[in-house]
């Protein structure tokens, strides 16, 4: 069984490190470099950097803090945020990023998923899905009580601002079918509060495509990450809130998961 993945995520805006909850409400985390740095240290399998300001200003991606960044760590790195075409996706990838996550781009153009995986390979390229629950409707039974539609989730793009007319779950199937090696799932719902992935999420997506999904949005602690792969099927689990204001670290997550028969990398002894 592959071991299954701990990636910090590091939201910047500006050029600094932000966190919020469900995306606003931002607060500054640090300087992305040196937290990039630390967490590798620490035991992090990969750095997730996403540029949330890029999209909405539409901007491209800051690339001189990714050279900073990818210069200062030297474990798998993905980049995300204000990245449109395949000539951007090169200049990301020259960077010193080792894959690049798609969202709002993909969305208004899912062709671009087909045409960067085929240049670059799909296991360079990500797509990464906001999604919010939809408020259920009421449905009528035949005994004449209310029943409850099963769960569905909209996807939300431009940094959760905008909601699309786009199911998560088939999106998620059809990103793969265009060459997506990794969906990264955001709960919306759930980030920055602190309630836990949303298993249910991420369990009708794993259950859909064969490629890893991170799951995103709501660790409060580790149990959460060990729900996130047991319960909904998860190959990586990703923070950013917990880690940055050190509520709990990457070692004390690894060894809840590796305590409940999670494979994962063991942390470096000094980091311990």
């Amino acid at each position: 069984m592959l071991r299954v993945r701990v990636i910090p995520c590091l939201d910047v805006a500006d050029g600094r490190v932000v966190k919020g909850t469900r995306f606003v409400d931002l607060v500054d985390e640090g300087d992305p470099p040196e937290l990039a740095a630390v967490y590798a240290a620490e035991g992090a399998d990969e750095i997730v950097y996403l540029d949330i300001a890029a999209t909405p200003r539409r901007r491209g991606t800051l690339l001189d803090v990714v050279h900073r960044t990818a210069s200062r760590v030297f474990v798998p790195l993905t980049v995300g945020g204000g990245v449109r075409t395949v000539r951007e996706m090169r200049d990301v990838l020259r960077a010193g990023a080792d894959k690049v996550s798609f969202n709002t781009a993909a969305v208004l153009d899912p062709s671009l998923v087909r045409r960067c995986a085929r240049r670059f390979g799909s296991q360079a390229t990500v797509v990464a899905i906001d999604a919010r629950r939809r408020v259920p409707a009421a449905g009528v039974r035949t005994d004449g009580g209310a029943a409850a539609d099963p769960p569905a989730w909209e996807v939300v793009i431009r940094g959760g601002r905008e909601p699309v007319v786009l199911d998560a779950v088939e999106w998620a199937g059809e990103a793969v079918a265009m060459g997506a090696g990794e969906l990264l799932v955001t709960s919306m719902d759930r980030d920055g509060t602190g309630s836990g992935f949303d298993v249910e999420l991420l369990r009708a997506i794993t259950s859909r495509v064969t490629v890893p999904v991170i799951a995103s949005g709501g660790a409060a602690g580790p149990a959460d990450f060990v729900a996130a792969v047991r319960d909904g099927g998860a190959a990586a689990v990703l923070a950013a809130s917990i880690f940055h204001r050190r509520i709990h670290s990457i070692a004390a997550v690894k060894a809840a998961m590796a305590a409940a028969g999670i494979p994962v990398r063991p942390v470096p002894e000094a980091a311990r």
